[in-house]
């Protein structure tokens, strides 16, 4: 296993967890984290990674939220 860094969950169900990912090649996270709650894969919801500071860590996967 590569490097890997912790990045908080804000909003929907899993708000305030924590979840640990595998950095890629250039250091940084996964763009999205699919948080698998009691409907599988299948309900999952969708967060979207996002930089607090410009384009670097600390980092943060926001809840994406039904579409409208």
């Amino acid at each position: 296993m590569g490097a890997t860094a912790q990045v908080p969950l804000e909003g929907g169900a899993a708000d305030g967890g924590v979840v640990t990912v595998e950095l890629d090649a250039h250091g940084r996270p996964p763009l999205v984290h699919p948080h698998l709650g009691d409907g599988g894969l299948a309900k999952a919801e969708m967060y979207e990674l996002e930089s607090v500071l410009d384009d670097g860590p600390p980092w943060v996967y926001r809840w994406r939220g039904p579409a409208s």
